[in-house]
């Protein structure tokens, strides 16, 4: 009897990017979060990965192609324990974000963009 291959969990969201160090500086400046990863590749660029501490998903900071551009809705939920302390602390940092949404029986969240424009949310975890 053979066993049927099942996906256990997601590792990694790739995020098109113009410029890898901006990025860097963004996502873990900015955003707060750390490196679990970044050595170079053999084409010359490198694979960079920024988690939320020991998060097992990671978001892998990519080269931009003329296929996947930078400045998409990357689709990601970040999560926090207070969407207005963390909204407060990315509008001082310059970040750009849209205003806290607050909606019944739905958690407080809002959009912001990273230095390329691409889109993630930030939710409040209850």
């Amino acid at each position: 009897m053979s066993t049927v291959p099942v996906i256990t969990g997601i590792h990694t969201v790739g995020v098109p990017v113009s410029d890898q160090d901006n990025a860097l500086r963004f996502y873990t400046g900015t955003l707060g979060l750390s490196v679990r990863l970044d050595v170079p590749m053999r084409n010359g660029g490198r694979w960079i990965e920024v988690t939320a501490g020991g998060a097992p998903t990671s978001i892998a900071l990519v080269p931009a192609t003329e296929s996947a551009p930078a400045g998409i809705e990357t689709g990601i939920r970040l999560t926090t324990p207070s969407a207005d302390a963390i909204h407060a602390r990315l509008l001082t940092a310059g970040a750009d974000v849209d205003d806290v949404l607050r909606w019944p029986g739905v958690p407080p969240m809002f959009a912001l963009r990273d230095q390329d424009g691409n889109g993630l949310e930030i939710v409040q975890q209850t």
